[in-house]
């Protein structure tokens, strides 16, 4: 009875009544009213187009879902109204367009409201369409007919979770899987175009001490603020992504011009080494930065970014705060890092290391008043190894404290044997100075020579700020007790060396070599930034010191801007201990400053095997010296002034040169454009013979051989002879 009562309360019984409850298909009074209900529910909504794709209806209901009136968006094209999202769809979607116009069954696909009114990221409306298409019964297209949903709240939640799938939660930068993506898609379609795509790796350098010593909050947001940098430095044009850590990387479609790409790490190296503002205390850290180019460096992703990972690992062995480009030598860098780490040490154990002396010269009188000590190593079986190459290496490990102290020791030994009034300059690597036990190496040395604590002058970079603020305070506070003169080297290539003369007691300022290299160049301002350098060091009381003056019109420039103190090649270059005695010994301790009249960019000695192309014939010859302007070339013969070669240096590397001297098998050339820096003391051209060309002229696609590239890419008489004689050149 129950049952029954339960049945008839829910319209149930007879026959009759359930034909009275169910709706038929021939009831359209109440199909409508059903149809109407649901619509009034909001679950979803019906939506029709006409054969052209305008849309002629949509469930009035929808009107609250729409900030608008319906009417606005009947008869409009569906294409108008709605549209997919560009930065999620995924790649097999169409446009709306595109399917409506193929006729394609369209199912769950999510669009966007196109509205003034949701210019926001917050107000955007988002929807799910389905539909399909209708045809009369003979055959003629009508339109779409289909059903439509609010998908915002849900959208939305999905979206922000793909954003924290691909990108950084800290920064806001893309994350090391959307990097990848990103690379990987980039390449692909850059091989079919052809086109060049630049990758830079990004290490921070001394991150790790401010984690330590401010907290990991304080790093966050440090973290932040080299996003933020690194962000309004490249703009719009490159992808940036952070790694993880401190690791960074920035991806530059369509640029391979080593030149800009030199500038652009010089300048993101700079940038990130300006001080940070963290909870009312400044921290300072540095930058590396390795960069490596598609095709030349790779083609492939994986190679691309194992590329910049050697290049990134070469610049912070060469000392960090620098950046190097890919090159295939730097394969085995690891394993020569290790061995001449080996090397090293054993140098140091059994005295292969010595201290050379470059005079610093008063300009009032040429008389001496001061030596620098430099570091030379003679390796029994490498030769000469240049303190660019092995003072990285020992500041990796504790080795560069142990070698820092055998200097300071050594320089006063010798300093000893030369006039009272003339003093020594040390250098002090950053690592040594922020041992907190260096104070105590140095005490310990003035009372093992009895040298006069201000005949020592301690020579230190603005990369000593980068450490422990309250450490190096204190060690500058114990060494002006003990009456050491401390001196500021490399000043004017940071960024903040005026708020260190303010907070640091140094006695001397160095003007940078590099001031001093382009100071005599109409279009530099490196003359008046020495100016202003002696009219500071003027007015804080400090002394100043020039470096790197070789030439004479360099000499008369910086004496006329009022330099007292030089120090440069046209002095003296550095000296053992051996030949300044026997200055001294000879009575005589002032110089006459010898140069040439006019600077020429340093020439680098090399022994270097190229290829030298005149019209469609390779000669094979030895690279003498090079500088960024020409070069100094022998093994031909017959080679005259004024003409025109192409110099095969390797890797893709082809420079066009004119002949401006010849003598015998030995030439001199000019380039037609001037190289560019490597970032660790090497020159390379700007740009390079791209993969794709070589690949044109039969060679397989893939990272660039060594040299001797197909005629074909140079064009020339195919019926001329040799012109020139090739002999044989040795090393010596």
């Amino acid at each position: 009875m129950a049952v029954g009562n339960l049945l008839r309360s829910l319209g149930g019984g007879s026959a009759g009544g359930r034909r009275t409850r169910v709706i038929s298909a021939d009831d359209t009074e109440r199909r409508l009213q059903v149809l109407d209900d649901y619509e009034q529910t909001g679950i979803s909504w019906i939506w029709a187009t006409d054969a052209d794709g305008h849309l002629i209806y949509f469930s009035p209901s929808a009107s609250e879902s729409l900030d608008g009136d319906l009417d606005e968006l009947l008869d409009r094209p569906l294409p108008d109204i709605f549209e997919i999202d560009p930065h999620n769809a995924d790649r097999s979607d169409r446009p709306i367009n595109f399917q409506l116009k193929a006729r394609n069954k369209i199912t769950d696909l999510a669009v966007k409201l196109v509205s003034a009114s949701h210019e926001s990221e917050a107000s955007e409306r988002w929807w799910s369409l389905s539909g399909h298409p209708k045809f009369s019964e003979g055959g003629k297209f009508l339109g779409y007919r289909g059903s439509a949903k609010d998908i915002t709240t849900a959208y939305r939640r999905a979206r922000e979770d793909s954003r924290l799938a691909e990108y950084d939660s800290l920064t806001g930068l893309a994350n090391r899987h959307r990097m990848n993506r990103k690379l990987e898609s980039t390449l692909a379609g850059f091989r079919a175009a052809k086109r060049a795509c630049a990758l830079l790796m990004l290490d921070l350098d001394k991150f790790k001490q401010v984690n330590d010593t401010m907290g990991h909050q304080a790093g966050d947001d440090l973290l932040r603020q080299v996003a933020d940098r690194l962000k309004s430095i490249v703009g719009e044009k490159a992808e940036i992504g952070r790694l993880g850590g401190d690791e960074f990387q920035v991806m530059l479609p369509d640029l391979d011009d080593r030149g800009t790409l030199g500038d652009l790490a010089d300048k993101i190296i700079q940038m990130l080494s300006s001080p940070y503002q963290i909870e009312g205390k400044r921290a300072i850290i540095g930058a590396s930065v390795g960069i490596s180019i598609a095709p030349y460096d790779g083609v492939e992703a994986d190679e691309v970014i194992h590329a910049a990972d050697l290049a990134l690992y070469a610049a912070k062995n060469s000392g960090r705060g620098t950046y190097r480009f890919y090159s295939a030598d730097l394969r085995d860098v690891e394993q020569e890092r290790q061995v001449l780490l080996d090397d090293l040490r054993e140098a140091l154990a059994v005295g292969q290391l010595q201290m050379h002396y470059q005079p610093v010269v008063r300009t009032s009188d040429n008389r001496v008043v001061a030596f620098e000590a430099l570091m030379r190593w003679e390796h029994p079986e490498r030769g000469n190894v240049p303190p660019m190459s092995f003072i990285p290496v020992a500041e990796e490990t504790d080795l560069i404290n142990r070698m820092g102290e055998w200097a300071l020791q050594q320089a006063c030994k010798d300093a000893l044997k030369w006039p009272e009034n003339v003093r020594i300059a040390v250098n002090v690597s950053a690592k040594q100075f922020v041992n907190k036990g260096f104070p105590a190496i140095v005490t310990r040395v003035l009372a093992d020579t009895g040298i006069a604590p201000d005949r020592l002058e301690l020579e230190l970079t603005e990369t000593v700020f980068m450490g422990d603020t309250e450490t190096t305070t204190a060690t500058f506070k114990t060494l002006k007790a003990l009456g050491v003169r401390l001196a500021l080297d490399d000043f004017g290539t940071g960024y903040s060396s005026l708020s260190y003369l303010r907070n640091a007691p140094f006695d001397k300022i160095k003007v940078d070599k590099s001031f001093v290299d382009t100071c005599t160049q109409k279009d530099e301002n490196s003359a008046k930034i020495i100016t202003a350098i002696i009219g500071l060091s003027d007015a804080l009381g400090m002394d100043v010191t020039v470096e790197g003056v070789e030439a004479f019109d360099q000499f008369n420039l910086v004496c006329a801007k009022g330099a007292k103190y030089i120090q440069g090649w046209i002095y003296s270059k550095a000296r053992p201990q051996s030949e300044v005695l026997e200055k001294i010994a000879s009575g005589g301790f002032a110089i006459e400053p010898s140069g040439p009249d006019t600077y020429r960019p340093e020439r680098r000695s090399v022994f270097r095997r190229i290829g030298v192309i005149h019209e469609d014939h390779r000669y094979d010859a030895v690279m003498r010296d090079l500088s960024q302007t020409g070069s100094r070339i022998e093994g031909l013969v017959g080679v005259p002034i004024g003409a025109g070669l192409v110099l095969d240096l390797g890797g893709g590397q082809l420079v066009v040169s004119t002949v401006r001297r010849s003598e015998g098998a030995m030439i001199g050339v000019e380039f037609e454009t001037p190289l560019v820096s490597d970032g660790a003391g090497g020159l390379v051209t700007r740009n390079r013979v791209s993969p794709y060309a070589l690949a044109s002229a039969g060679m397989p696609l893939a990272a660039l051989p060594p040299g001797n590239y197909p005629s074909t890419l140079l064009g020339g008489d195919k019926d001329s002879k040799p012109q020139f004689m090739q002999v044989q050149v040795h090393r010596g």
